[in-house]
């Protein structure tokens, strides 16, 4: 019981009770309830199967908006528990429990397919989990405003992640989500768009030095060239030369002219195949460094005899 609470505000009384299963305290007199939603700071026990954590237990699961429901939801019984019973009181729990599911909310069908397809994303994808969450969250306010209407679910979901992913400076490009939703990366990238500006989300746009790491792990680089790859494009962004471009484009060219440089030779198709951009991005965005930032390769050769 709070300390501070010495009696009923309502009628003066001073017969009060903890209720601790509800968190409130309670005026026996009135009935009036003076506080609640309190928090017990008692020891959590640990539990080691079922029956303990019943009686042992006093939270559940945390919220999550990768749940319909919000992780709130509760089920007509459990599996095991409807098994125990009678064959006509088991049958009545059956129908129960099937018209649980039947009856839901427009908002609630939709959430249950789109939210299954965000994790099939994401996992593909290979997100973690703060991504996961921001994007269902996202896709839920989509879906509460009406943004879904006209729209395929699916590119609403990679909408949604892809933002996700860009607050959270996660890198992953367009084509990506292109690629693990199955949309086309034009609808994604419109769909994203649209989703944050009826939402009034705030995105910064996507530093080049992000892709920097995973593009250098994918073409087996080793630091050093990744060092000098991210010389290189603090040099540029210095000299302006990434405003108005592509981050992946400007950024594996980076690498591409790093690679020259510690004679880890890479070719522009394979730079190109892994930063999700076409070989002449990369023979551009080569050519512009190269000029303004008066950047000199000299390639290693062999010695060789004539």
């Amino acid at each position: 019981m709070s300390t501070y609470i010495k009696k009923c505000p309502e009628c003066g009384g001073i017969n009060l009770v903890l209720n601790k299963e509800k968190g409130e305290i309670i005026c026996k007199d009135c009935g009036l309830v003076i506080e609640e939603k309190m928090i017990d700071f008692g020891q959590e026990w640990q539990e080691f199967d079922h029956e303990q954590a019943e009686k042992r237990r006093r939270t559940g699961a945390p919220m999550t908006y990768t749940k319909y429901d919000r992780g709130l939801g509760t089920d007509v019984g459990q599996t095991s528990d409807l098994y125990q019973l009678k064959s006509k009181g088991r049958n009545k729990f059956f129908r129960l429990r099937k018209w649980q599911y039947r009856i839901s909310t427009a908002i609630e069908r939709n959430l249950k397919l789109a939210l299954a397809e965000l994790k099939r994303v994401a996992s593909y994808l290979k997100l973690p989990k703060s991504v996961e969450e921001e994007s269902a969250r996202i896709y839920t306010m989509a879906v509460q405003r009406g943004l879904v209407r006209g729209r395929s679910m699916e590119s609403v979901v990679a909408g949604a992640l892809y933002a996700a992913c860009r607050r959270h400076e996660v890198p992953r490009t367009l084509e990506e989500l292109s690629e693990a939703s199955g949309i086309d990366k034009k609808e994604v990238g419109r769909t994203y768009r649209f989703v944050t500006r009826e939402l009034g989300i705030r995105i910064l746009p996507s530093n080049p030095v992000d892709y920097i790491a995973r593009f250098a792990s994918a073409l087996n680089l080793n630091a050093n060239t990744q060092s000098k790859a991210v010389e290189i494009l603090e040099q540029a962004q210095k000299a302006e030369l990434t405003s108005g471009r592509g981050p992946t484009g400007i950024a594996a060219a980076s690498l591409y002219v790093a690679a020259l440089m510690n004679n880890e030779k890479r070719t522009q198709r394979e730079v190109a195949d892994i930063a999700g951009v076409t070989e002449v991005t990369i023979r551009n965005r080569y050519k512009e460094l190269l000029k303004e930032l008066n950047i000199e390769i000299k390639v290693k050769r062999k010695d060789t005899k004539e």
